[in-house]
């Protein structure tokens, strides 16, 4: 089957076939924007070429700029921010682009907080602070990521790291991409930047998977308890016995003057914690099934390493990992809709990303792009703390395997679906021929 027909078939392509009935619906919501998003938001899988394709039409003209999206079944999203009575979203890149940066009308606050789903009063940061006491987190925070300290602390690590992993797996002529590669590499960086210890690998990858992705209450909170008990004890230790790393550098730090108190120490080493375990990951295995089912952008990458970062930027805006959220912060009108202070806000990135209006020929996989500003890190001041090391990890990446592995594919028999966001693929067999 083509990719168009298993579009056709499997997918809805028109308002039509997803308005639905909500009852509960704010009275101030229009009941013909009422419609059911879910297949758009990364949990329903397909095995297209593009795993994206199938939400593009939502960024079209004729779409209203505008739409509402039912909460979803199960209850569990209000820790991470999710609206209890639902949410608008957003699939145009112009009013994404206003939901990330006007600060005005659109907060962060409660982002990404499961921490609540086990009693915990503290705030994940600096996600889920709005400005302008953001900035000052922010502040405290973003040297450590910078480019100048990525390229002089980092990038020899992540090098050695990359070059080693390869090597391993170069002469077998096969690998599982997803879980052997993409799943272990970026945690090794991740681990080694905040000085955790190696042999907490497979119990941090088991707590932040039930956290995120089982949608189960019991075992959310099983993995948060031992998450945050570990950590509570690690910031222990290096305010006792200061190291060289970022967890040590963050406890016993300052900010304005004043050591952190303790909810600030736990909020700032929580969150990175969430954060950087398996959004690189996920970025890698879809890339490289891309490259496995469309060998020509192996070839593009290979001939041309010149457009190493540029094909970095496409993978990254053709592959939204996630779609995030705020909240209104007044009652304000917008695109002719009532907006209530408190409501939801969804960006659809898998739309905006490809919106026509902003990049000439989305669907193209264009290495060469100018001016490729998406929205995969987010936007505004809420971009992820992180790109700069995402992005070098990519880079390097891509540099040192097309030096060492010929044209890869897809081994037979392998399952190349994938859920077309965070949750990606957990397992991707690829195969080469060895000289």
């Amino acid at each position: 089957m083509s990719d168009q027909a298993m579009l056709a078939k499997e997918f809805p392509q028109s308002l039509d076939e997803i308005r639905v009935d909500f009852p509960d619906a704010p009275p101030h919501v229009p009941k013909d924007r009422i419609v059911d998003l879910s297949v758009a938001m990364g949990g329903v899988p397909n095995d297209l070429v593009d795993p994206y394709e199938p939400f593009e039409w939502l960024n079209g003209p004729e779409i209203p700029r505008l739409l509402f999206n039912p909460p979803a079944r199960g209850g569990l999203g209000a820790a991470a921010g999710a609206a209890p009575k639902g949410n608008w979203v957003v699939t145009h890149y112009e009013d994404i682009d206003r939901v990330y940066t006007d600060n005005d009308h659109f907060s962060n606050k409660g982002t990404a907080e499961f921490q609540q789903l086990i009693g915990e009063t503290f705030r994940s940061i600096p996600l889920a602070i709005d400005p302008p006491e953001h900035g000052k987190y922010r502040m405290f925070l973003m040297p450590y990521f910078s480019p100048a300290r990525i390229t002089r602390d980092l990038e020899p690590r992540i090098r050695e790291v990359v070059v080693e992993m390869i090597e391993q797996v170069a002469d077998k002529g096969e690998v599982d991409m997803a879980w052997d590669f993409a799943r272990v590499y970026p945690v090794r960086i991740f681990m080694g930047l905040m000085g955790f210890p190696d042999e907490k690998f497979d119990d941090f990858l088991e707590w932040e998977w039930n956290i995120l992705h089982s949608g189960s209450l019991e075992k959310m909170q099983w993995a948060l308890s031992n998450v945050l008990n570990f950590l509570r004890g690690f910031i222990a230790e290096k305010e006792k016995n200061p190291d060289e790393f970022l967890t040590s550098s963050i406890v016993n730090g300052t900010i304005e003057g004043k050591p952190l108190t303790e909810d600030e120490k736990i909020g700032m080493v929580w969150f990175l914690w969430l954060g950087g375990l398996d959004t690189v990951a996920a970025t890698i295995s879809q890339m490289y099934r891309r490259m496995a089912l469309q060998p020509e952008i192996q070839t593009m990458i290979r001939e041309h390493p010149e457009w190493i970062n540029g094909a970095v930027e496409e993978f990254l805006r053709t592959q939204p990992i996630l779609s995030s959220g705020r909240r209104a912060t007044k009652d304000f009108e917008w695109h002719g809709v009532q907006i209530k202070k408190g409501d939801g806000f969804s960006c659809l990135n898998p739309a905006g990303n490809f919106d026509p209006a902003r990049f000439a020929n989305p669907r193209e996989f264009d290495p060469t792009r100018k001016g490729n500003r998406h929205f995969t890190f987010v936007g505004g001041v809420h971009t992820c703390l992180g790109a700069h090391l995402a992005r070098r990890e990519l880079r390097l990446l891509l540099e040192e395997w097309f030096k060492r592995i010929p044209e890869f594919r897809i081994k037979p028999g392998t399952d190349t679906t994938v859920f077309p966001g965070l949750l990606s693929i957990r397992n991707l067999h690829l195969e080469w021929d060895v000289k």
